[in-house]
């Protein structure tokens, strides 16, 4: 396997059971596909959409029969999409239909910053200052704390007794989850391509994620990598800003793949998945990080359940960023300062499972704008038999 596909895909690539999305040039729209080694399947004839193919009563079962006849290869696809070459057939995000839903505030050390970035007001000149007060506060112990408990309840009655008490810490440690609507349906983008920050953010991170993958009925099926990019300055002014914060173009960033689950790949295989963060500056600069999926304040049934049930349906199925553990505090530039993005940045999400998940940061208003969405997917379903008909398999 060519070394840039070995670093794309899972560790375990050989075993896996990937499907994903391509753009295919010759019928200038985007094909269903799996991904096994080498080869490239376009399943579209099982399926129209990724939606429509998890729905199935058996995917994975029905993906590996199909897998009959490859039409790419995956070092070709691999090379176009980290070169955002669209002029050759490259990977998009994983989904299509579903809902972009995300959980926050899952990790102690994320609410601890969320908290410091409030008591900032955005301004990222006193983080230094405002992580030391509320350090000295939580004196670590409320790590232990399991949300929603009588133990949580008391952590809470102590911190408002002391002026600390924060909106973060209720959904941190309080009986429920923060869930918002992270991105609107095909907005996502996918391996290579670019993720945007816009011009009015100075105070900025990739937050590496673990993505849940669900059906209509709230079944698990499977999972990607995420970069649920995150504006600390707009959202430390107000949680009310949080949709300004964190749905802007290219700021939800998915992939390389879906994996489903099956006899070798659960969801207890993701209960201890370590997803690793690197980000790379055209200054030099390279930070590090690290998101221990196992140190979750809160089971993945409780995010589904909070996000997904007779209060709240999903007809095509929903993708669920879990929240990260990574909080970058790293001096990029002035000391006191923290991290920001600079553009041109190269962020790679990696994972032993699940592959890494590559792109590179640059402006939101500069960045191609989003223009396929259900109007043109629709047409382009509409033609799909004809379309396949015509298109060459090797």
């Amino acid at each position: 396997m060519p070394a840039s596909v070995a670093a794309v895909l899972p560790e375990d690539a050989e075993e896996a059971l990937l499907i994903g999305r391509l753009w295919d040039v010759e019928t200038s729209g985007p094909r269903v596909v799996a991904v096994r080694g080498g080869d490239v399947f376009d399943l579209q004839h099982l399926a129209g959409t990724v939606s429509e193919l998890l729905e199935r009563a058996e995917p994975a079962a029905d993906v590996r029969s199909a897998m009959t006849a490859a039409r790419w290869k995956t070092a070709d696809v691999v090379e176009a999409s980290l070169a955002r070459d669209t002029a050759r057939p490259h990977l998009l995000a994983p989904v299509d239909l579903q809902v972009i839903k995300a959980c926050g505030v899952t990790f102690v050390d994320s609410m601890i910053e969320r908290v410091i970035e409030e008591r900032c007001g955005g301004d990222a000149g006193r983080a230094t200052e405002m992580r030391e007060l509320v350090g000295r506060a939580l004196g670590g112990s409320i790590g232990d704390v399991r949300p929603g408990s009588p133990e949580a309840a008391e952590a809470k009655r102590v911190l408002i007794a002391e002026g600390l008490w924060s909106q973060y810490l209720e959904v941190g440690i309080g009986p429920d989850p923060e869930v918002f609507t992270k991105a609107p349906v095909l907005s996502s983008v996918g391996l290579g391509a670019g993720v945007g920050i816009p011009a009015f953010s100075s105070w900025n991170n990739p937050e590496p994620e673990l993505v849940l993958i669900a059906t209509s009925t709230g079944r698990i099926v499977g999972a990607t990598l995420g970069n649920d990019v995150n504006l600390r300055d707009v959202e430390g002014r107000s949680a009310l800003l949080l949709g300004k914060a964190k749905d802007n173009n290219a700021s939800s960033a998915l992939g390389p793949l879906i994996r489903l689950f099956d006899g070798r790949f659960t969801l207890d295989t993701l209960r201890q998945e370590e997803i690793l963060l690197r980000v790379e500056g055209p200054d030099g600069f390279q930070l590090e990080g690290r998101n221990t999926v196992a140190r979750i304040s809160r089971p993945f049934e409780e995010l589904v359940a909070a996000t997904f049930g007779r209060h709240h349906q999903y007809p095509d199925g929903f993708a669920l960023y879990t929240g990260t553990l990574f909080a970058p505090t790293q001096d990029r530039d002035q000391p006191g300062q923290g991290f920001t993005h600079k553009m041109g940045d190269v962020v790679t999400i990696r994972s032993r499972h699940l592959g890494a998940l590559v792109n590179t940061v640059g402006a939101a208003e500069e960045l191609p704008p989003w223009h396929f969405g259900l109007r043109e997917l629709f047409g382009y379903l509409a033609v799909r038999e004809n379309l396949g008909s015509r298109v060459p398999h090797f």
